[in-house]
């Protein structure tokens, strides 16, 4: 009779990107998905319905539009659904966007997490995760970037709040005993992506016949993750909390748990750099055209290369994320052409 009793998962941003996908992949495990979102303006609130939409035909989805800092939707969803698992992934996200509006960063990114903290405390969830970003590595050029490394040099105001983040559910982790795991993405790509990203603006271009805009002139390496390897990751730590001091079995080599709270940091990663020329190549050979470039100096707030270490996430999970860029690209293309 357990078996037949349905996990419960609450996604917050299960909307966006990444809340989408994961959310599917929760549902097409037979999970019971409770979704918030608040369909902010940011990018194409139409691509945001679409999605929504799709979720919606699952009977084991359930769907609340809202801001994460409403306490009354929150409580409400805690009372009337109880999850096991939250995993908050709704942000302001957008390195060059938190220069040209940094107070939607401190209400959704500082304000609204800390409303997740304060529910989680409420309510005491198995498992709380949370997603944080490969920026808050900030200056750091000792790669493959690993998760002891110090991060006190961000170097734009979204992944100052993203390591604020971190820094507020390691307080209530210790101080509650909330289990807490903080992902860092590296460069997430792949259908339904955000078209406020690379790929998504380089293929629109490219089919307008319209320049692109090639930073730093092109000289940047980013460790790109394709979004379904990224929410199989995801998915697998769920049932890997962190477990305090004194409850530990086994010692995990390069473990960054802590050492005063059931908290860990986990990379979740490709592991393997890919030059921005070289990625543009590859669309355009998918695409079969070539792009106009316009070729610009580094934006403030961008770093020149991710290289991440996922040996962490190996040991825990088993798992190596390993889609290459062709088939990725493949896949969002793909997805593009059928969806507009």
């Amino acid at each position: 009779m357990e078996n037949q009793i349905k996990k419960i998962v609450f996604i917050t941003g299960s909307s966006g990107f990444i809340g989408y996908h994961l959310a599917m992949f929760f549902l097409s495990n037979d999970w019971k998905v409770v979704g918030l979102d608040a369909l902010t303006d940011y990018y194409d609130v139409k691509l945001k319905k679409a999605r929504q939409k799709n979720l919606c035909e699952n009977s084991n989805f359930h769907n609340y539009e809202g801001f994460i800092q409403d306490t009354k939707i929150l409580n409400k969803i805690f009372l009337d659904h109880k999850p096991n698992i939250v995993i908050h992934l709704a942000a302001q996200a957008g390195v060059r966007y938190s220069i040209e509006n940094p107070m939607s960063y401190v209400e959704t990114n500082l304000l609204g997490t800390f409303q997740i903290l304060e529910i989680a405390r409420k309510y005491k969830p198995e498992h709380l995760l949370m997603a944080s970003t490969s920026s808050v590595y900030g200056s750091n050029k000792d790669y493959p970037l690993h998760e002891n490394q110090k991060c006190d040099t961000p170097i734009s105001f979204y992944a100052a709040t993203k390591l604020s983040n971190e820094a507020m559910a390691h307080s209530y982790s210790h101080l509650y005993e909330i289990p807490v795991t903080m992902f860092r993405f590296f460069t997430v790509y792949g259908p339904w992506g955000r078209p406020d990203m690379a790929l998504f603006k380089f293929t629109k271009n490219i089919f307008l016949g319209e320049p692109i805009d090639v930073y730093n002139r092109g000289n940047m390496l980013r460790d790109f993750t394709y979004v379904e390897d990224l929410v199989k990751a995801i998915f697998l730590l769920t049932s890997k909390e962190p477990k305090k001091i004194n409850e530990r079995k086994e010692i995990i080599k390069n473990d960054n748990i802590s050492a005063v709270a059931p908290f860990r940091v986990v990379n979740i990663g490709n592991s393997n750099p890919i030059n921005l020329l070289d990625f543009i190549k590859e669309l355009e050979n998918i695409l079969g055209k070539e792009a106009k470039k316009n070729f610009l100096s580094m934006q403030d707030g961008d770093i020149e290369k991710t290289h991440s270490d996922i040996n962490l996430l190996i040991s825990l999970t088993g798992f190596e994320p390993k889609t290459n860029i062709h088939e990725g690209i493949r896949q969002f293309v793909k997805w593009y052409k059928s969806y507009y």
